[in-house]
């Protein structure tokens, strides 16, 4: 693998290649060589085509993409704005809001959002952050306000606590989200909104797929 890029310039146009963007995550993820997440056979075949990995065994799921078992699974996000951002707030000693990372990237502030809530809960343990897994394993999520009753504020303190917040979901209280593995981790989430796309979105970046 070339020299790994040590600006941020550098790393927007050394992950804007394809084939070289797919090559560094399998180096990174696969070190001692290409394995089928399904049976972890390393007998696999790559179809530079559809820029996946076959695996020679015959089962289920077959055919797998670097993407398969991390956070960015699901997501029709390229490497080329994927690997860019991970290089970006694992540099950045102050952190990365998503609108400055929305404006590097050249992406909405919302797709900007979405990156950055995945690659911050894959950063908080060396098993990806993400709770539960199949097997049987159960999580459990909730949503909780925290704080006083807007009935109980004056008019004042009531229209300042609900500034800037869209009127269908505009609360004087802070909005947390809880994910708990039973008998495991938990997560604790502060969020502006409580809309089922905003709770759906956090429920994907923090529990694992096939989880009860």
């Amino acid at each position: 693998m070339a020299a790994f890029p040590s600006t941020l310039l550098e790393a927007v146009r050394y992950f804007t290649d394809q084939t070289r963007a797919l090559t560094c995550l399998a180096e990174i993820r696969w070190p001692k060589g290409v394995r089928c997440p399904t049976c972890g056979s390393q007998a696999v075949m790559f179809l530079r085509s559809r820029r996946l990995w076959k695996c020679k065994t015959d089962h289920p799921k077959r055919q797998f993409s670097a993407k398969v078992g991390t956070i960015m699974e699901d997501s029709p996000i390229g490497l080329d704005k994927w690997l860019p951002a991970m290089w970006l707030i694992a540099n950045c000693k102050n952190g990365v809001s998503s609108h400055e990372l929305a404006r590097d990237l050249h992406v909405t502030q919302k797709t900007a959002w979405f990156m950055l809530h995945r690659i911050r809960l894959a950063m908080q343990d060396q098993h990806g952050g993400k709770l539960g897994g199949p097997g049987g394993t159960i999580v459990e999520v909730d949503e909780t306000y925290i704080g006083g009753k807007a009935r109980s504020m004056n008019a004042a303190r009531r229209r300042k606590a609900v500034r800037g917040k869209g009127s269908a979901y505009a609360t004087p209280r802070a909005i947390v989200l809880g994910v708990l593995e039973r008998g495991g981790r938990v997560r604790l989430r502060s969020l502006k909104r409580a809309s089922r796309w905003d709770l759906w979105t956090e429920i994907l970046a923090a529990v694992e797929p096939g989880t009860e």
